[in-house]
């Protein structure tokens, strides 16, 4: 499984719309300049965000873009399952996969079950708010 550009950059728009959602609806400009991602390549990757209820959009004066809940109810799991349709290990464990014929005698298949598991719960266990809002460590020393 790699993390594909459009996975890595809905992270990061998802990220920086938690981080301004105070400033009500960003526009795609911003996001775009503020992430150095092309407004064009961010239209495509906003319009599954919007299609999926993940974000709400607003054309027009004062429009842009928000998250349709609070980044504390977003798991990265989620987002990149939205954007990479799966984060299986190897195709056979690939959500509507064919059942592979060599599954009866497979010595690997319980390791690529746990490593699929492993991957998601560690990504579920990751929310929007954590990466948006992490405070560094080490910088709350006090005397």
């Amino acid at each position: 499984m790699m993390i594909s550009t459009k996975g890595r950059y809905a992270l990061r728009v998802m990220i920086d719309l938690a981080q301004h959602q105070a400033d009500g609806y960003v526009p795609l400009k911003e996001t775009a300049d503020r992430q150095e991602i092309s407004e064009k390549y961010l239209e495509s990757i906003l319009a599954v965000l919007v299609k999926n209820n993940f974000l709400t959009g607003l054309r027009g004066k004062g429009g842009g873009y928000r998250l349709s809940k609070a980044p504390d109810q977003y798991t990265v799991g989620s987002i990149l399952r939205l954007t990479e349709s799966s984060l299986a290990p190897v195709s056979c464990l690939e959500p509507g996969s064919l059942p592979c014929p060599r599954i009866s005698e497979c010595r690997t298949i319980s390791m690529w079950q746990g490593l699929d598991k492993v991957i998601n719960e560690y990504l579920d266990n990751i929310t929007l708010a954590d990466l948006a809002f992490d405070d560094q460590t080490g910088n709350d020393y006090v005397i």
